[in-house]
């Protein structure tokens, strides 16, 4: 039975969007505390009483957040702004401190219109906070609701951020939230040759972790550069495992529409490095796959654009293929797998094989080895090829062990 979410709900009323930071009266009002009632989760942000005396006293906070950074209704920006925390700066992820940008569009620096704070980009050319974007910070406050799967590119700027942090004696606060995809490991572990933004680690692809506990990860395992450990901080959810459904509250990304394409996101995202659309540019993004040419397959969708999808896949054709979106988000959520029938099967029915992958072999970044699209074009099926993960995941998962908040 799913839990139900605890919002621990403050005694104010969104910022007026009129008023910048410097002309807002900041009344205190008592924080109660995120108490066990019923089982209930409690997410990380809204156990207020754990962190919220600390920030107050910081002379300077960073946030890096994005639509998902909510205590209940209201974005954390507007609670800490209204508890009198002298917030200085927001950095912005892939996808922008609003969530309305294309993935891989590059998001700008600029100035936040409710509140007047500076927005500083995380994406584009600067990844990694430069030391002149921290100065004056005491912490930096990571909220960000991460989808639990290595090329989803939020925890490439945990990583950033806490490396940044590292060098300049700043400490990171994160504060957990469930893992949508933690109810299991799967997938090929990184090859460091493959490196990149979309896979910094030597992870497999579903990590089976929370953003707190990849957090631990990076900095245990030395991670960061020259090893160098960042002063972590990390606020737990409460009445949390890894086996809780959780559904979202705000949809994690544009093209993230709803659970069951979160479920889906690990398989088809592989799509992402061939010739084929998965509905970006359409309203079920993540549960429909299909291109003109293909041969199998009994639906039909035509990529248009819209917001989170300027420039579609396949814009304007008709695509054949298959729809998912109407299979239980449950029923895909008890596989517990990455499923590589998708991928496999329509490679194998695909009549120009020499083009089905994009010539930027992105496939390999995705996969974080070269390894699976070799295996594909040599006509391995996908349970051969899940067997060659066995060995690599058996050790990933003892390494993980030591990181683990929940059970």
């Amino acid at each position: 039975m799913k839990l139900k979410i605890l919002f621990v709900m403050l005694g104010f009323l969104p910022l007026n969007c009129a008023k910048s930071v410097s002309e807002k009266a900041v009344q205190p009002v008592d924080i109660p505390s995120a108490v066990d009632i019923d089982g209930t989760l409690v997410l990380g942000a809204a156990r207020m009483d754990a962190y919220l005396p600390d920030l107050q006293k910081a002379k300077g906070v960073g946030l890096v957040v994005n639509p998902t950074s909510t205590v209940g209704r209201t974005h954390l920006v507007d609670t800490l702004l209204a508890q009198g925390v002298n917030v200085r700066q927001i950095f912005a992820p892939e996808h922008g401190f609003r969530g309305t940008a294309d993935a891989g569009e590059t998001v700008t620096d600029g100035k936040d219109k409710q509140t007047g704070l500076p927005i500083m980009s995380l994406y584009g050319d600067n990844k990694k906070p430069k030391p002149s974007q921290l100065q004056g910070l005491d912490v930096v406050v990571f909220d960000i609701q991460d989808v639990g799967v290595r090329f989803y590119t939020y925890i490439s700027t945990l990583h950033y951020v806490m490396e940044a942090c590292a060098e300049q004696g700043i400490k990171v606060l994160v504060l957990d939230r469930p893992n949508p995809n933690g109810h299991y490991v799967d997938g090929p572990i990184l090859d460091p040759d493959f490196k990149s933004f979309v896979g910094m680690h030597r992870v497999p692809i579903v990590h089976g972790m929370t953003v707190a506990e990849y957090a631990k990860m990076v900095n245990g395992e030395g991670w960061l550069k020259g090893g160098i450990k960042c002063e972590l901080e990390v606020v737990p959810c409460l009445n949390y495992t890894h086996s809780t459904p959780y559904e979202l509250p705000v949809k994690p990304s544009p093209n993230l529409p709803n659970n069951r394409s979160i479920y889906l996101y690990p398989s088809l995202c592989f799509f992402e490095g061939t010739v084929v659309s998965v509905g970006r540019g359409t309203n079920t993004q993540f549960q429909v796959y299909g291109h003109p040419d293909a041969t199998i397959g009994d639906y039909y969708f035509t990529p248009e654009p819209m917001p989170g999808a300027k420039y579609p896949k396949l814009e304007g054709k008709r695509c054949r293929g298959f729809s998912l979106a109407t299979t239980a988000p449950e029923h895909i959520r008890q596989q517990g797998y990455l499923n590589l029938d998708y991928l496999v099967d329509f490679y194998q029915a695909y009549p120009n094989k020499a083009n089905f992958f994009l010539e930027t072999l992105f496939i390999d970044k995705l996969a974080g080895t070269d390894a699976l699209r070799k295996a594909i074009i040599a006509g391995q099926s996908a349970e051969e090829i899940r067997a060659s993960w066995a060995e690599g995941l058996t050790a990933y998962r003892e390494m993980r062990e030591g990181y683990l908040l929940y059970p």
